[in-house]
């Protein structure tokens, strides 16, 4: 397994469009500051030190989960994280890099 795989960049099962056909939330797992710099437009923002505690509150929307960040570390914790939960989820990575995919 490579590193990529590791932290949830390779090997998607599915692609960003198809989650998005599939009404999918994209949750930006950076701090509140850093948000306020600059998102995707209709993204949450739910800290990655609070993902824990909104589970129940993300498994409400009934909708996949595609999460990001800065560079795609916090969110590769993020998904792992959902994804035990039960919770349908993707990594995202980067949020520039995936406002470019959408």
């Amino acid at each position: 397994m490579g590193i990529l795989s590791m932290i949830g960049l390779s090997g998607k099962s599915e692609s960003v469009q198809e989650f998005m056909n599939k009404g999918a939330v994209i949750i930006d797992v950076r701090t509140v500051g850093e948000f306020r710099e600059g998102h995707i437009k209709n993204s949450k923002n739910i800290p990655l030190d609070t993902i824990f505690s909104k589970v129940e509150e993300i498994k409400k929307l009934n909708k996949p989960v595609i999460v990001c960040c800065r560079s795609g570390m916090r969110s590769a914790q993020a998904n792992s994280i959902l994804k035990n939960s039960g919770i349908e989820c993707m990594n995202g990575g980067g949020w520039q890099s995936l406002e470019g995919k959408l």
